[in-house]
């Protein structure tokens, strides 16, 4: 599986998991268009909003994480390195809101 894929099948996760919360359709639409990927140097950046939902891993020199993996955001440039929170290449579990909690 690439990272298109990996961040796709994250994407509708994310849908999924609001529209069990929301049964509002404009509300539902609107969301699932709000989700946006920014690209950087060592993570993609995953977007809902106004807000950071998460970060994801997208080297291989991090000495801490393996590729792929789901951070937490500590601000809107950082993430949080405490722990990865899932994989996108494997398990993960994941709120509308964000990556949970350990």
């Amino acid at each position: 599986m690439n990272f298109t894929t990996a961040i796709e099948k994250l994407k509708s996760a994310m849908i999924s998991d609001f529209n069990l919360f929301m049964d509002n359709e404009r509300m539902r639409t609107e969301y699932a268009e709000t989700i946006r990927i920014e690209e950087g140097r060592k993570y993609i950046k995953v977007i809902t909003g106004t807000s950071v939902w998460g970060f994801i891993v997208k080297t291989e020199k991090d000495a801490k994480f393996a590729i792929g993996d789901i951070l937490k955001p500590a601000s809107w440039k950082t993430p949080t390195r405490n722990s990865a929170r899932g994989n996108v290449f494997g398990d993960y579990t994941i709120n509308w809101t964000g990556p949970r909690y350990l």
